[in-house]
């Protein structure tokens, strides 16, 4: 997956094994993160799991875990903050 990725590791793409997270500032720019990883995928004839896709119950879970860190994040509210507004 790191080869397959290479151009877009640690600018939107993280891979950690066979698990691909893809991160953006807004709604557009993910939506256009989100074409480029597909269609690498779609050119190395590999398949997206979206079953595994991220849940409002996973992303509330994961800010739990990520409180944690909070103290030692600059401005983490602000970071967490578009996550927070998600509703189900």
């Amino acid at each position: 997956m790191n080869s397959v990725f290479m151009n877009e590791l640690d600018k939107f793409v993280v891979v950690f094994i066979d698990d691909i997270l893809v991160y953006s500032k807004n709604e557009k720019e993910h939506e256009e993160h989100l074409r480029i990883v597909l269609s690498r995928l779609r050119e190395h004839k590999l398949y997206a799991k979206f079953s595994k896709s991220t849940t409002v119950t996973e992303i509330r879970s994961f800010l739990g875990l990520a409180g944690y860190y909070r103290r030692f994040i600059k401005d983490f509210s602000k970071i967490a903050k578009p996550m927070t507004k998600i509703d189900p």
